[in-house]
């Protein structure tokens, strides 16, 4: 197939995974036969280092994260939290975030944690890098086609909890011609009483803090790397007092890479780098031609 067209097949695929009914999207049967192409160790060390690629790649861009969690009485929305934020930089480059939109939350069954926050912004979009390699059991599960793609599918868990590190747990699809991740399905590990991994300790009258499966799309921008553009989870939390379902919907939007090339100017003529507008520069600072005489 014509690369064009492939990629755009891709497109037009992944952005309809991007909209809340692509769990609904075409999934071939799951071939459990060895990979006869490559090792399983040779796809993993492919994919792990076009991730890390991804993850100094999208450093480098800016983006609009739509954050909304709700509790459900049935199929009644009886509690909210909403966040809008842009990814951007400030003046010297420095990466920060600029809250758009947050109005008062309403949740009443859960409350949003610090660790629900870090999940939001960097495990529901997980990237598996090569420095993260170690700390993960990474088990080749097969070969399934997700509508046009043909992909890997790996099953990954942390091979130990430590500290107060999240992880992830669950299954990637990895698209067996760009090495990257183009769906993950899964959760982020520990869970949490009063603070620590539950299963260490869990008894009666603990704060419970819990996490539900999702499922992240991807979709390639700039024709090179795949990025997240939506994440939905729609699950039943049990906690000891009462189960809570719990729907989350994520959507990244507006990927633009940040470049240098930005140029400054001044009365209609372009200021060289590392220079000031003369109105900026201080009497030392201006050449001879713009001193008053």
């Amino acid at each position: 197939m014509n690369p064009g067209i492939r990629h755009l097949l891709v497109f037009l695929i992944l952005t309809i995974c991007a909209v809340p009914h692509a769990a609904t999207a075409q999934e071939g049967a799951l071939e459990t036969a060895p990979p006869n192409d490559l090792s399983a160790d040779e796809i993993i060390k492919r994919f792990v280092a076009k991730e890390t690629e991804f993850a100094k790649a999208r450093e480098n861009y800016t983006y609009r994260q739509d954050v909304k969690v709700e509790t459900l009485d049935g199929d009644t929305v009886d509690g909210q939290y909403r966040e809008v934020f842009d990814v951007l930089f400030d003046d010297k480059g420095k990466r920060m975030e600029n809250v758009v939109f947050a109005p008062q939350s309403n949740l009443t069954k859960i409350y949003m944690s610090q660790e629900d926050m870090q999940d939001i912004r960097h495990m529901l979009p997980f990237v598996l890098t090569e420095p993260e390699l170690p700390e993960y059991n990474i088990l080749y599960v097969g070969k399934q086609q997700e509508d046009e793609l043909h992909c890997y599918v790996f099953d990954i868990a942390p091979k130990k909890i430590e500290g107060k590190k999240r992880y992830f747990q669950g299954r990637v699809w990895v698209d067996d011609r760009d090495f990257q991740i183009v769906k993950t399905y899964g959760k982020t590990v520990p869970d949490l009483c009063n603070g620590r991994p539950c299963n260490e300790v869990k008894k009666r009258g603990d704060q419970e803090n819990l996490f539900p499966k999702f499922t992240t799309w991807r979709q390639q921008i700039d024709g090179q790397y795949w990025f997240p553009v939506y994440t939905k989870a729609d699950d039943e939390l049990h906690f000891k007092m009462e189960d809570v379902h719990i729907r989350e919907i994520v959507k990244y939007e507006d990927y633009k890479r940040f470049g240098t090339n930005v140029k400054i100017l001044y009365e209609g003529k372009e200021i060289p780098k590392g220079e000031k507008p003369p109105d900026q520069q201080k009497p030392q600072d201006q050449k001879p031609e713009d001193k008053k005489q």
